[in-house]
């Protein structure tokens, strides 16, 4: 439901020349979230003459049109049209979202931050490991590198800061955890959030005809496994060990 400490949302605003923003929120909370990726639902089934692009962030919608189709008063008119029709705020969310379950290593030499965040999270490392594997979570938006998920929220004790230095590199497949949030990396990278888990889940696939292969809106367990069931399901193929359902 909207948050009525803040009666200016949504809010719609002109990005460039082409583009126009809907924001649901100045800060992440799941009905936020669910009203970002509604809208851009609602703009999809739409078609509207003249979209060229839609996308969504962790609390917004994006539009990028044919500005020489339509002018920015006639689109933001539609948008505002739009919003008026709904709380986006308790909308469904879309449909064809899946359920992953995805096999993952937690702590040790795969993953060395576990105990550092279950500390910083006031739990033990086999409590936090409870907590994780048995939160589903949301992946809220795809960004940073191709493919990429940040999911979440997960419970409070998780609202734990990103490390104030830079780890140098985590491999591909980590999953890390800050703010409530999780990250699952696609490619090798630097970071700030704690390194937590390891799977063998190949989350960018260039050759494919799906190349990202989670999407805003889908839900994520990550299920424990141990190192050697990992190397062998990771020789397997891409998914890692990984399964889906459909949930709508």
């Amino acid at each position: 439901m909207k948050d009525q400490a803040q009666p200016n949302w949504p809010l719609v605003r002109t990005v460039g020349v082409d583009g126009m923003l809907v924001s649901f929120g100045d800060r992440l909370s799941e009905p936020a979230n669910r009203a970002a990726l509604a809208f851009r639902a609602a703009l999809d089934r739409a078609g509207w003459d003249g979209v060229e692009e839609t996308s969504t962030s962790l609390v917004s919608s994006f539009l990028r049109f044919d500005a020489l189709h339509m002018e920015h008063g006639q689109m933001r008119a539609r948008i505002e049209d739009l919003l008026a029709q709904r709380d986006w705020y308790a909308a469904p969310l879309p449909e064809g979202r899946k359920l992953w379950h995805i096999p993952t290593v937690y702590g040790g030499e795969l993953a060395p931050q576990l105990e550092e965040a279950a500390t910083a999270a006031g739990l033990t490392p086999d409590e936090a490991i409870k907590s994780i594997s048995g939160t589903q979570v949301r992946v809220q938006t795809i960004g940073f590198a191709p493919g990429q998920p940040y999911l979440g929220e997960l419970p409070k004790a998780w609202d734990i800061p990103r490390q104030q230095a830079l780890t140098g590199k985590i491999p591909e497949g980590a999953l890390c955890v800050a703010i409530r949030q999780m990250v699952l990396f696609s490619v090798s990278s630097p970071t700030g959030w704690r390194h937590i888990g390891q799977t063998a889940f190949k989350l960018f696939r260039p050759d494919s005809e799906a190349p990202f292969v989670l999407r805003p809106g889908d839900e994520v367990r990550f299920e424990p496994t141990t190192p050697e069931e990992l190397a062998n399901m990771r020789a397997a193929g891409p998914d890692g060990g990984a399964t889906f359902e459909v949930l709508s």
